[in-house]
């Protein structure tokens, strides 16, 4: 992966959050192809319960100070970045007051989720593609983990589709069994269609639950990795009739060798 420009969009990463699925492998992928002399930028959400102090979290002038559109509102674009220590390995935090100053991630003390989870993967999608914009940095693949970014790959494949810095760049996304309960705002389609998206591409959101969100990602992606050994019956049945690229799932301590053929072989080639 010498040389190669891998963008990792993820919803967690350790070291600043705990550790699951998902936040060890957004850290662990990265740090195989930074070892393997591969370019990397990781972002995530700088969500309320990440210390800042503790991480050497600090704004990047240069980067925040735009303003979002979402659902006809302008929200305020704050950019954070950190190293992930002994591997220099910078993160990215994507930040809004309003959206991820809270002292928690996705749900309350209850376990519910925040009503604006809709807008907050509206924004953190947003705010990575203007990010990576003004960074000039065209990646050669953009990984996607978790669901809160699962509306990346939608928006780059539409909102911004004649952006020339990602005409060249493959999106992959990793399926994770993160399922939660419920469904997120049921004005999220509007919100989404604000930004001008074709009705019948982002149908699914009619009901924002997570395996129609995970199917918005999935079709607007290149090729997709199965990040968990056992994935929601519904979401493994649709990726197994996918006429793309699929790597079947690989635990941490077996995953770099396939993660590394399957980049080369099947994604940069496809």
């Amino acid at each position: 992966m010498k040389d190669k420009r891998i963008l990792y969009v993820s919803s967690e990463v350790v070291p600043y959050l705990p550790e699951t699925e998902i936040s060890s492998m957004s850290f662990e992928a990265p740090r195989m192809v930074n070892k393997q002399g591969g370019q990397i930028r990781i972002f995530m959400p700088r969500f309320g319960n990440i210390n800042e102090r503790r991480h050497q979290l600090h704004e990047v002038i240069r980067l925040s100070g735009i303003n979002l559109v979402i659902n006809d509102l302008d929200m305020p674009l704050i950019i954070k970045v950190a190293s992930i220590p002994k591997e220099r390995i910078q993160v990215y935090f994507i930040d809004n007051e309003e959206y991820f100053k809270r002292k928690a991630t996705l749900t309350d003390e209850d376990g519910k989720l925040f009503p604006d989870n809709d807008e907050r993967a509206i924004f953190f999608a947003k705010g990575v593609i203007e990010t990576v914009k003004k960074l000039n940095w065209a990646p050669d693949i953009i990984h996607v983990n978790g669901w809160l970014a699962s509306l990346l790959p939608l928006y780059l494949k539409e909102f911004y589709k004649t952006e020339p810095l990602f005409t060249e760049s493959k999106i992959v996304t990793s399926v994770y069994n993160q399922n939660f309960e419920g469904t997120l705002d049921k004005e999220m389609i509007d919100k989404v269609k604000f930004d001008g998206l074709d009705e019948d591409i982002i149908k699914p959101l009619e009901k924002p639950n997570y395996v129609n969100l995970m199917k918005i990602a999935i079709d607007n992606s290149d090729a997709i990795i199965k990040g968990s050994k056992e994935l929601p019956k519904e979401l493994d049945s649709y990726i197994n009739t996918l006429e793309k690229p699929v790597l079947d799932f690989y635990s941490i301590e077996e995953f770099a060798d396939p993660y590394t053929e399957f980049y080369k072989e099947a994604v940069l080639n496809s």
